[in-house]
């Protein structure tokens, strides 16, 4: 069975990685069963941007990229230290690596910084945070990005968002293009989405 990898940053928000682990959970559960979902960080604990601790189930370094079918990886907050991992080389090499290799990465709020700051979304359209006065956009477009006020761009293989409350979306439209759409409606259904 071939896996999702959950890229964890230090100072990572919960509810960004939470939509990932109970939609690849349902599925696993209630779906086709397909698609397992790993997480992985730099350290043997991470400390939430709400101060709560995570343990990861691998460390970065031990991540063959081939073992896996996509990407995903959730925002957090600069004051929690959010890009000390997310800006790591360990974490761009990682990123550069999935998109090498064609597989589909989603990113919620600024974890669309890390994609942008690896070089992946030069010329390509994507979005990140933003509320009004926030800078997040401009910090994308010195990346390279095109950047389009949307909730939520496809591009390619990459997915972005524009916040925490488009998460959900990212985490079914991922779970669509490795299952089906047929799987995605009956997941959201029994988790209550419409």
């Amino acid at each position: 069975m071939k896996r999702v990898l959950l890229l964890l940053a230090d100072g990572f928000e919960a509810v960004e990685a939470s939509v990932f682990t109970d939609v690849f959970g349902w599925n696993k559960i209630e779906g086709n069963g397909e698609r397992e979902l790993v997480t992985a960080g730099l350290r043997e604990e991470l400390k939430c941007t709400w101060n709560f601790r995570v343990k990861p189930e691998m460390l970065l370094q031990d991540v063959k990229v081939e073992d896996f079918d996509a990407l995903a990886i959730g925002g957090g907050f600069e004051q929690a230290g959010y890009f000390t991992d997310a800006f790591s080389k360990e974490f761009q090499d990682i990123i550069q690596q999935f998109h090498q290799q064609k597989k589909i990465i989603g990113a919620i709020c600024i974890a669309t910084l890390a994609l942008g700051k690896s070089g992946i979304l030069k010329g390509k359209k994507a979005t990140t945070y933003s509320y009004p006065g926030s800078t997040r956009k401009q910090e994308l477009q010195q990346f390279g990005a095109e950047v389009v006020q949307a909730l939520l761009i496809e591009e390619g293989n990459i997915i972005t968002c524009a916040s925490p409350s488009v998460g959900f979306d990212v985490s079914f439209l991922m779970l669509e293009k490795l299952t089906s759409r047929k799987n995605v409606e009956k997941v959201r259904g029994l988790m209550g989405f419409s």
